[in-house]
C-alpha cells in the first residue's frame, strides 16, 4: 500500500498541469487521472455529509460528471480544495434535495392542527441554513474553507492546515476572522 501513496502524491504544479492538459484537449481519461488522486477524499467528504456508503459512491461519480463540466468553466488555483467544496456543495443540495422529497400520509396531516406550528420552525430554520450558506459564500475563500472543516466537519486545526497547505498560524487567523464575519453577515441578513 505504500508504493501506491508515493504514487499518488503529485504537487499542485502537477495538478495545474492535468487541469491545463484537460481543459486544452477535453480528455476524460487526463481527467480521470486527476481525480483519482483525489477519489478517496471525496468520498470521506461524502460519506460524512451522506451518511451511507451506497449514496456516497453514487455521489464520486455525480461529482465526477459535473467535474467533466465545472472544471472548463471555472478558473482553479488550487483544486483539491475546489474540489472539497465542489463535493460538500453537491452532498448538500442532495441532503435538501431528499428533505424536500420526504412523503406524509395525508391521515397524519388532518389528525392534528399544531402540525402547522411544527411547518414554521421548519422554515425558520431552513431559512437560517439559507442565509448561512449564502455568508459563506461571501468569505474570502481561506476562510470559507477553514471555516467549513473546522466547524462544519469537525477538523482539528492540524487537519485544516494539511488538507489546505495553509501554514498553522493562518489557518487559526482564518477561523477566527472566517467566525467574525460570518456572524456580522448573519446577523446583517437575517431580518430580511
Amino acid at each position: 500500500m505504500k508504493f501506491i501513496k508515493n504514487n499518488a502524491r503529485i504537487d499542485e504544479q502537477d495538478d495545474a498541469s492535468l487541469i491545463s492538459r484537460y481543459k486544452s484537449s477535453g480528455s476524460l481519461e487526463v481527467l480521470g487521472t486527476l481525480y483519482n488522486k483525489y477519489m478517496h477524499l471525496v468520498f470521506g467528504v461524502c460519506l460524512n455529509y451522506l451518511k451511507d456508503e451506497e449514496q456516497s459512491k453514487d455521489a464520486v461519480m455525480q461529482i465526477f460528471e459535473e467535474l467533466v463540466v465545472k472544471l472548463k468553466v471555472h478558473e482553479v488555483q488550487n483544486f483539491k480544495s475546489w474540489l472539497h467544496v465542489l463535493a460538500r456543495n453537491h452532498c448538500l443540495m442532495a441532503i435538501r434535495k431528499n428533505s424536500r422529497h420526504e412523503t406524509v400520509s395525508m391521515e397524519d396531516t388532518f389528525v392534528e392542527n399544531t402540525e402547522f406550528v411544527h411547518l414554521d420552525v421548519d422554515d425558520t430554520k431552513e431559512n437560517q441554513l439559507t442565509v448561512m450558506e449564502k455568508c459563506m459564500e461571501t468569505l474570502p475563500e481561506e476562510q470559507r474553507i477553514s471555516v467549513d472543516l473546522f466547524y462544519l466537519q469537525e477538523k482539528c486545526y492540524k487537519e485544516v492546515a494539511d488538507i489546505t497547505g495553509y501554514d498553522m498560524l493562518k489557518v487559526k487567523s482564518y477561523i477566527q476572522n472566517g467566525k467574525r464575519n460570518l456572524k456580522i453577515c448573519i446577523e446583517k441578513n437575517s431580518g430580511e
